[in-house]
């Protein structure tokens, strides 16, 4: 029996748009909307699980390529799950590894083409990545090394990780991608995503007496409307447990395309947006309906210095910082707000000291999951609106 379930627990009015809910997993249960921090390696960059815990995070999200590369998916599996090796007793997601797979191979980011014969982003012999209708060969990014992946690869090493919530091996397109080559990937990406289902609830049958792993299908189909209600409507009618919303997305459209595909997805079923964290997207998906998201973001300005207030992100490295003996927010509750000056955050930084990347990513996240939970608390008491409109102002004035 299935020990994942989502209930919505409230509203605006329509159900499908800016609601509350609870996701039930094996390791506890995620009150939603919620901010998932990023665990690329099975660690958020330079916090422990006890600090990721203190900013209030309910869950973290794993980076399948990378663990399949380092230091494998069997061995997770051996140490009993990647919650177990982590020591996190909280929920965890884990991606695909596509987005890894393509971007990382192609080496120019997400300005890729997936089709080595016409590529106008790069000459073949600086590709590192080169899809087909079966899977993805890519040189490893640690030692050049070639690797496959196919949805039943994708799915045996998530089977291995052992994450709460995993997602559907799907083929990552950029803006730069023609039309004709979008239909070409999304159809590619439909038949990945019959096949990563297939082979996922295979996995399960033959083991079970591993915790239940819950399976969301990946929507791609870039800005085109037609491309992306075609695979909401595509994807919402197979047996996924939820649903990740993926893909090059133009960020003045975000809210507009989620909505597409929320308009088209079961409304019983959570959605999770990949890769978001500014603001300003935080409460565009939200309103149309996002439950989760994840992003990298948080913890990688504050290795640069930057942090964020409510009046906007900053950067402790500027020198007007150098004398300033308050901490950084004193309306914070993080441990960095209550116990570090301003002063000594700059010097750390300034001085490429690693506790400066931890103290500032503690209040990156923490800043980041307080909105969230004031975002889901005003959806409960009906403020969402005037909260959106208050604190967005203030925030980019």
């Amino acid at each position: 029996m299935s020990d994942f379930s989502f209930t919505i627990t409230s509203s605006l009015g329509d159900e499908r748009f800016a609601r509350t809910g609870i996701i039930h997993t094996p390791h506890g249960d995620i009150e939603t909307p919620a901010f998932i921090p990023v665990g690329t390696k099975a660690t958020v960059k330079a916090m422990t699980v006890e600090q990721l815990e203190a900013v209030g995070a309910q869950a973290a999200l794993v980076n399948a390529y990378h663990l399949y590369l380092r230091p494998g998916h069997e061995l997770l599996e051996k140490a009993g799950g990647v919650g177990k090796f982590m020591n996190w007793k909280k929920p965890t997601f884990s991606d695909s590894g596509g987005f890894q797979v393509l971007s990382l191979g192609s080496g120019f980011k997400k300005t890729i083409s997936m089709d080595a014969a016409t590529s106008v982003n790069a000459p073949k012999s600086t590709r590192h990545a080169f899809v087909d209708d079966d899977g993805v060969n890519f040189k490893s990014i640690l030692d050049g090394s070639i690797h496959r992946f196919t949805p039943e690869v994708s799915m045996q090493i998530q089977n291995g990780i052992g994450a709460d919530i995993c997602f559907a091996f799907d083929e990552l397109t950029s803006l730069a991608e023609p039309y004709e080559y979008q239909i070409e990937a999304l159809e590619r990406t439909h038949r990945w995503a019959e096949r990563s289902l297939a082979e996922f609830r295979r996995l399960q049958a033959e083991k079970p007496h591993k915790p239940y792993q819950a399976l969301f299908g990946v929507l791609q189909g870039a800005n085109y409307e037609n491309l992306r209600r075609e695979t909401a409507q595509k994807l919402g009618s197979m047996e996924f447990d939820g649903y990740g919303i993926g893909g090059a997305i133009e960020k003045q459209r975000l809210g507009e395309i989620v909505r597409w595909v929320t308009e088209e997805l079961p409304a019983n079923k959570p959605k999770h947006l990949l890769g978001i964290s500014e603001p300003d997207d935080i409460f565009a998906a939200i309103e149309q309906g996002v439950d989760t998201f994840d992003c990298v973001s948080p913890t990688r300005v504050a290795r640069n210095g930057a942090f964020y207030t409510l009046d906007g992100r900053k950067n402790i490295t500027k020198a007007v910082y150098r004398e300033v003996f308050e901490t950084l927010d004193p309306d914070c509750d993080c441990y960095t707000c209550q116990n570090y000056t301003q002063s000594y955050l700059h010097h750390l930084i300034r001085s490429k000291e690693r506790l400066g990347a931890t103290l500032l990513s503690i209040h990156n996240e923490r800043f980041i999951i307080n909105l969230v939970d004031t975002i889901r608390a005003s959806i409960k008491d009906g403020s969402f609106t005037a909260l959106r409109d208050r604190w967005l102002a203030r925030y980019y004035q």
